[in-house]
């Protein structure tokens, strides 16, 4: 079949256990119910007729496991459709998502506006890194248009950056208003949704040219994968996408079937930790041993009328402070018997960090204070266990503090 002398001195055994059953008989998989994960590094070609066909886009099919993957690209289409976006791109993690878009828009000598509350290690990315090649940033209060304003006027901004919320004080922004300050300067508006989750809120249909995603949270939602996700306008994908395939950031297939197999449960899931959230949240601030509870479902948090404005429903994620210190605050924690002490949210098991002690244990009292993380704050994530059983653990919790 394939010629003597492809088989020349050979006992043909080598040629059957490499090829047979996948070169020619390979099994239908078109109707299976889930998408299969294809496991490759590459893909063939029957002749060098179609490999150019592919190259000239008259060829749908892929080249190189890095440039893409049938899996990986369903799951990127349910994202895209989700959030109401013209393309997706997944990368192997939310962070990589993050960075490859920041390197990717804003040119060297170019200048971020982003906001104070942020996830660490995106601030450490924007504050230490980006300055290497001469990037520069405005860094304002999620609610000072003024700021923005100014910044537009002051720099030739390519990149307004927000989450909403945010981490770990569920700040919300004001797109529209954002939106129209950066527009007409040419600045685009990139989105970090996670919290939100396009069941909750689409920043896309609201102006926004950009959304991210740590898809390891709420889009995964078992807390068993790590992957990131950019959508929104082509153009500005495609720019991060070509980077992309540069820095080689890629999601495994099987783990874009673990992101594609949570999005299914994705609005079930949202459903339940928004309502376990918003009545813990309420619970919370009616405790005595409670100081302060950042929810943006609460008419007390400083973003409540935006965040009524963006959002349907208003996350699984309550931030609060406890009376006392930061050890006290540890004895709570520790007294918790139903969530795991853990980092990370949006998975079906309720989690509760210190962020004093999970992500900035290394800066100190002062550096803490600077940036605004106190040493007795709390991030809950509510997982889908029964609210009762939730609320009657942080009863119990707070008694012994």
């Amino acid at each position: 079949m394939y010629g003597a002398c492809t088989r020349a001195n050979t006992d043909g055994l080598s040629f059957l256990r490499t090829h047979t059953g996948e070169r020619s008989g390979r099994p239908r998989v078109s109707d299976a119910l889930t998408t299969p994960i294809v496991c490759t590094s590459t893909y063939h070609f029957k002749d060098t007729e179609e490999l150019i066909a592919y190259q000239e886009g008259r060829y749908g099919s892929f080249e190189y496991g890095r440039y893409g993957n049938p899996t990986t690209q369903a799951c990127e289409e349910k994202i895209r459709q989700l959030e109401g976006g013209e393309a997706a791109l997944l990368s192997a993690s939310g962070m990589c998502t993050a960075t490859t878009m920041l390197l990717a828009l804003v040119p060297a000598g170019g200048h971020i506006v982003t906001t104070t509350d942020c996830y660490r290690r995106t601030r450490q990315f924007i504050q230490t890194f980006l300055p290497k090649m001469g990037i520069s940033c405005t860094v304002l209060d999620p609610s000072d248009y003024v700021g923005l304003e100014k910044a537009l006027k002051e720099h030739e901004c390519s990149l307004y950056f927000s989450e909403s919320p945010t981490n770990p004080y569920l700040r919300c922004v004001d797109i529209e208003r954002i939106v129209s300050l950066c527009k007409p300067t040419g600045c685009l508006v990139c989105i970090d949704g996670t919290f939100a989750t396009p069941c909750n809120s689409r920043a896309l249909d609201f102006g926004a040219d950009l959304v991210i995603h740590s898809a390891s949270k709420f889009f995964g939602g078992h807390n068993d994968v790590l992957a990131g996700v950019i959508v929104g306008r082509k153009d500005a994908v495609d720019k991060v996408k070509q980077f992309h395939n540069i820095l080689g950031g890629v999601i495994d297939p099987h783990a874009a079937y673990l992101v594609l197999r949570g999005l299914k449960t994705l609005a079930l899931r949202v459903e339940r930790h928004n309502d376990s959230a918003m009545k813990i949240a309420k619970f919370l601030e009616a405790h005595p041993k409670i100081e302060r509870v950042h929810y943006p479902g609460l008419p007390s948090h400083p973003d409540h009328e935006i965040a009524k404005k963006y959002m349907k429903g208003f996350g699984g994620v309550v931030s609060f402070e406890v009376k006392g210190d930061l050890w006290q605050t540890a004895k709570f924690i520790d007294s918790c018997k139903l969530p795991y002490i853990a980092p990370s949210l949006g998975g079906v098991e309720s989690l509760i960090e210190q962020p004093t002690v999970v992500s900035y244990w290394d800066q100190g009292p002062e550096k803490r204070a600077e940036i605004g993380i106190k040493d007795n704050l709390v991030r809950y994530s509510t997982g889908i266990e029964d609210y009762a059983d939730i609320e009657a653990d942080m009863a119990q919790a707070l008694d012994c503090i």
